[in-house]
């Protein structure tokens, strides 16, 4: 019985370590941006879908939602620091998205054809986006066209999204033999 409340305690301290680490690096990747739009890209979208494949859905969904509250109470992990006022902000809805996108990919099956592989991220990324849209809608207005704000919110970054995707799963073979180590 003693052995069963071990091995439970350190999964449990295993599972907080990889979720500290992931926001970690998820604070760094957002550090790494293109500063010329109201919404900057940013490495961000690359290491939720990583840490996806890694993680699996719930580890990484947990780190996500962990990284979120750092930023919501004032550590500067954010692409421009933090505060709450970045969950109602521009870019809000994207980081509210990048749960789903975390969970989703990190039901990605490890043995998965690559071209069922890029859907799935691809299909995981664009969450982040509708997400991301809807946020950035409300909080320019909805008197302007969903147009104007997917020229603004999404258009601009697709192409980066697709070489993002691309490289995961190019390397996603590389990237699943991590998740055996977790």
């Amino acid at each position: 019985m003693q052995a069963i409340s071990l091995l439970n305690n350190s999964k449990t301290i295993k599972s907080i370590s990889i979720i500290i680490f992931g926001t970690a690096l998820l604070a760094i990747s957002s550090k790494i941006q293109t500063p010329f739009t109201l919404v900057p890209a940013t490495m961000q979208t690359f290491v939720v879908l990583f840490l996806g494949m890694v993680l699996g859905y719930k580890l990484a969904a947990a780190t996500v939602m962990l990284y979120l509250i750092e930023g919501s109470i004032g550590l500067p992990v954010f692409a421009k620091g933090g505060s709450i006022a970045y969950l109602i902000g521009p870019t809000g809805g994207y980081l509210i998205g990048f749960i789903l996108t975390a969970f989703f990919a990190g039901m990605i099956k490890v043995k998965s054809d690559p071209i069922i592989i890029f859907i799935y991220l691809l299909f995981s990324v664009s969450v982040t986006y509708i997400f991301g849209l809807l946020g950035l809608w409300n909080y320019i207005g909805f008197d302007k066209s969903f147009n104007d704000i997917f020229l603004v919110g999404a258009q601009p970054f697709l192409l980066i999204e697709i070489y993002k995707i691309l490289i995961l799963t190019v390397l996603s073979g590389q990237v699943f033999k991590i998740r055996k180590f977790i």
